[in-house]
C-alpha cells in the first residue's frame, strides 16, 4: 500500500476509511440472508435492493463507495428483529450495475423512490449515512410524503457542511489513489460487470468533486421528525451541523420550550467510520427515536 500512499497525503485518510470499512464489515458482516432480493427498474437502470425482516419499513442508504453489507452489515440483523428492512445499492455501487447516467443526489433521490414504487413502500422510516445522507435528506426534499422519520449519519446537505480538509482531500482525488485497494476487492466480488471499474471510479470522483447546496429553506420546511447523529471528528462542520438543526427546530431550552420534534445526537471520540462500527451506540439512538 506505499505505492498507492506516495504522493497523496491529504488522500491518507480517504484510503484509510475504506480500508477499514472492510476490514471491519468483511470480518464481521451480516449474517442473515435476505428474505428477498432483486432489482428495481428505475429510471432507465436497475437498482438492486435486499429485504431483511417483516414490520413497519425502514430504507437504508449507504455511503460513496460502499455496498449493503460493507455500510450496514452490523446493524441489519438486529433492525430487521422489529422492521421490514429495505437496503438499497445506488447507482453503480455493489450489485447495482454501472450506468452512463449522470450521478447526482437528486437522481439519486428519484430511484430510492422508485424502489420504493417497485416493493409497494407509499413511505418509510429512512436512515442514510454519509453520501446516502445527503441522498436521503434529497429525497425528503422531492418527496417529503415519502418520508415518516429521517435519520441522517455524519452526512450534510451542502458542501460547507464539511470541514475544509474533507472538501480539499476530495479535490485531489484520482482514479489511480483507490486502484488494487480493498475496495477493488469487494467491487470485484459483487459488480455485474468488473471491467466497470475505473469508469465507476471516475463518474463517483466527479459526483463528490461537485459542490452542492439544497438549501437553508428547503431543509426549514421539512416536517419530518429528523434525527442527526455525528461523531464529535467525523469531518462535518459543527457549527453548520447546528445550524441545521436549528433549521430544522431544535436549538432551543425545554426549561423555556417545548421538546422539538427533532433530535442531534455528537457522539464523542468518533471519525466518520469509526462512528458506523458504535452498533450498540447507534442502535440504542434508533430504537428510541424510530419508536
Amino acid at each position: 500500500m506505499k505505492r498507492v500512499f506516495k504522493g497523496s497525503n491529504v488522500l491518507k485518510p480517504v484510503l484509510m476509511i475504506t480500508m477499514l470499512f472492510f476490514t471491519v464489515f468483511q470480518s464481521k458482516g451480516q449474517q442473515s440472508k435476505p428474505a428477498d432480493s432483486g432489482y428495481a427498474p428505475v429510471n432507465g437502470i436497475k437498482v438492486y435492493y435486499e429485504v431483511y425482516g417483516e414490520g413497519k419499513p425502514l430504507v437504508l442508504l449507504h455511503g460513496a463507495f460502499m455496498t449493503i453489507e460493507m455500510n450496514w452489515g452490523q446493524l441489519i440483523p438486529e433492525l430487521s428483529k422489529t422492521r421490514k428492512v429495505i437496503a438499497i445499492e445506488l447507482q453503480g455501487h455493489g450489485h447495482t450495475p454501472f450506468s452512463d447516467r449522470k450521478l447526482d443526489l437528486a437522481t439519486m433521490a428519484s430511484d430510492v423512490e422508485g424502489v420504493m414504487a417497485h416493493l409497494k413502500v407509499d413511505s418509510a422510516d429512512v436512515v442514510g449515512y454519509s453520501m446516502g445522507g445527503s441522498a436521503a435528506y434529497q429525497l425528503t426534499i422531492q418527496s417529503p410524503k415519502r418520508v415518516k422519520r429521517l435519520v441522517i449519519i455524519s452526512s450534510t446537505y451542502k458542501t460547507s457542511g464539511w470541514l475544509p480538509a474533507v472538501t480539499n482531500g476530495f479535490k485531489n482525488m484520482k482514479p489511480e489513489f483507490l486502484m488494487n485497494t480493498p475496495l477493488k476487492t469487494a467491487y470485484d466480488a459483487v459488480a455485474p460487470d468488473k471491467t466497470k471499474w475505473t469508469k465507476f471510479l471516475e463518474q463517483m470522483i466527479a459526483f463528490v468533486k461537485t459542490p452542492f447546496d439544497m438549501g437553508d429553506s428547503n431543509i426549514a420546511k421539512i416536517t419530518s421528525p429528523v434525527l442527526l447523529i455525528s461523531g464529535d471528528n467525523d469531518g462535518l462542520d459543527k457549527i453548520e451541523l447546528m445550524k441545521t438543526y436549528q433549521l430544522l427546530g431544535g436549538g432551543v431550552s425545554d426549561d423555556l420550550a417545548p421538546m422539538p420534534k427533532s433530535r442531534l445526537a455528537i457522539v464523542p471520540s468518533q471519525g466518520h467510520v469509526s462512528l458506523m462500527m458504535q452498533t450498540k451506540t447507534i442502535l440504542g439512538y434508533l430504537d428510541g427515536f424510530l419508536k
